[in-house]
C-alpha cells in the first residue's frame, strides 16, 4: 500500500526533527548552547519556521539535545564496561572516543545558557544523574580491580572534563593533537601507580550539585 499524505508528512517531520538536532548538537559541541538559531536552521537545511514549529524557543531545542546527548553516553558507558576487558580500559573509551560525553558536560555544567535551564526539567535532570551513576559505575570497578588511584570520586572525574570541553573549536590538527595530550595525561594521573597524594578529599556528585 502506497504512503499516504499524512504519512509522508509524518515522515518529513521526523526527518526535519533529526535534522535539526544533529545540526544543534554538532553547533552546541563547538560554539555553545548560544550559537544563533538561523544558523542551526541553514546547517541542518531547513527553514528558520521549520526549526520554530519543531522547537518553539532555545529551550526548548537545549533540552532536547540534551536529553538526547545524555542517553547517548549512558549507552556507550554500558557499552564500554560490557565490551572492554577492564574497567580502565572502559573510562578510557568513555573519556577519549565519546564527543557525545564531552558535549554533555559542556551541557551540564561548562555552558552558562544550558546551566540555567536543565536544573529545571525532572526529565534532563534524571538522565544526567544515570549519566554520573553509569560513570561512577565505571570509576569504582577501576579502583576496585587495582588500575585507578583510589583518592578520587565521579566527581573529580567530572571536573576535570568540564575543564577538557572549555576548549576553543578545533580546527587545525595541533588543536587535536592537544586535546588527546590533555586526555592523556588526564587519564595518566589517574592511574593507581600515580605517585603524590591530592589536596582535600574525593569529590562526588553531591559537591558539583551544592
Amino acid at each position: 500500500m502506497a504512503a499516504g499524505p499524512n504519512t509522508r508528512l509524518r515522515a518529513d517531520a521526523r526527518r526535519n526533527r533529526d535534522q535539526i538536532l544533529v545540526a544543534a548538537r554538532e553547533m552546541f559541541g563547538v560554539q555553545g548552547p548560544g550559537v544563533p538559531m538561523e544558523e542551526i536552521a541553514r546547517v541542518a537545511g531547513v527553514g528558520v519556521g521549520t526549526l520554530y514549529r519543531r522547537f518553539p524557543d532555545r529551550e526548548s531545542l537545549i533540552l532536547a539535545v540534551a536529553q538526547e546527548t545524555f542517553s547517548r553516553v549512558i549507552e556507550d558507558a554500558h557499552a564500554a564496561i560490557a565490551e572492554e576487558p577492564t574497567a580502565w580500559a572502559a573510562l578510557k573509551r568513555l573519556i577519549s572516543r565519546s564527543r557525545e560525553l564531552q558535549l554533555s558536560f559542556r551541557l551540564a555544567w561548562s555552558s552558562t545558557g544550558a546551566h540555567a535551564i536543565l536544573p529545571a526539567d525532572p526529565k534532563s535532570q534524571r538522565l544526567r544523574n544515570d549519566l554520573m551513576a553509569a560513570l561512577a559505575r565505571i570509576v569504582e570497578a577501576a579502583q576496585e580491580e587495582g588500575t585507578m588511584r583510589r583518592d578520587v570520586g565521579v566527581g573529580d572525574i567530572a571536573v576535570l572534563l568540564v575543564l577538557l570541553v572549555r576548549r576553543p573549536p578545533i580546527e587545525t590538527e595541533p588543536q587535536i593533537d592537544a586535546f588527546d595530550r590533555a586526555v592523556a595525561i588526564m587519564l595518566d594521573g589517574l592511574r593507581a601507580s600515580a605517585t603524590g597524594p591530592l589536596p582535600g578529599r574525593p569529590l562526588d556528585l553531591t559537591d558539583l550539585c551544592a
